[in-house]
């Protein structure tokens, strides 16, 4: 009986912040545009059961049509009982989480992936393009990785909602709906090997990578 008594005041006033947080995305829609601190990749990244051999920066898009932060290209190599494979892993920070289409403009992939999704990881895709195959996801600030633009905003959506969030963007600390992306995008030749083969070699060295990132996503 005591919880039906406060059913009707709690929904009034989860409509009111409601109301009250849509009155301030119309009425004042630069309030979330807070700037972004730069951001510098490190040097090296450790990565279980591969050696790192070199970094090296990647080349600015020709289209400025994401708002690109920082960016940069790491290999590795992993001796295997026939051959050495080198594994590539590039990564982007930038204001955009819809890998699909980031895979059509900067890499030029346009092939369909595969799309899978792991256990306290989340969502990602798998590919082969000209005889190599990749594996890319956005790691987001908050929630699992995603693959796809309806992945990404749902991520967004939820943890937008929650009371703490509303609050600290209430008061100006934080973003409504952070729109950071850790793009990452791994990819290893496939020679004579079968794609479901070089899938688990990628999947293996992403679910170390997306651990060693996760705690380290950028600050805002």
């Amino acid at each position: 009986m005591i919880h039906k008594q406060f059913r009707v005041p709690l929904l009034a006033l989860t409509l009111s912040g409601v109301l009250f947080v849509l009155g301030n995305v119309v009425l004042f829609p630069t309030k979330d545009k807070k700037t972004v601190t730069s951001f510098m990749f490190p040097k090296e990244v450790p990565l279980p059961q591969w050696q790192f051999t070199a970094n090296r920066p990647l080349p600015k898009p020709t289209k400025k049509i994401y708002r690109l932060i920082a960016q940069q290209h790491y290999q590795y190599i992993k001796n295997d009982k026939t051959n050495n494979l080198v594994l590539d892993i590039e990564m982007r920070y930038l204001m955009d989480g819809d890998v699909v289409q980031l895979l059509r403009d900067f890499t030029f992939i346009s092939s369909s992936a595969v799309v899978r999704q792991r256990e306290g990881v989340g969502y990602y895709g798998l590919g082969v393009e000209k005889q190599r195959a990749y594996l890319s996801a956005c790691i987001n600030s908050q929630g699992g990785s995603t693959f796809t633009n309806e992945q990404f905003h749902q991520n967004q959506y939820i943890h937008a909602i929650q009371p703490q969030r509303l609050l600290s963007w209430v008061l100006g600390h934080k973003r409504l709906q952070d729109k950071r992306c850790l793009w990452a995008h791994l990819s290893v030749p496939l020679k004579n090997s079968s794609p479901e083969v070089a899938y688990q070699v990628l999947e293996n060295a992403w679910f170390s990578w997306y651990q060693w990132w996760k705690p380290r996503f950028p600050k805002s």
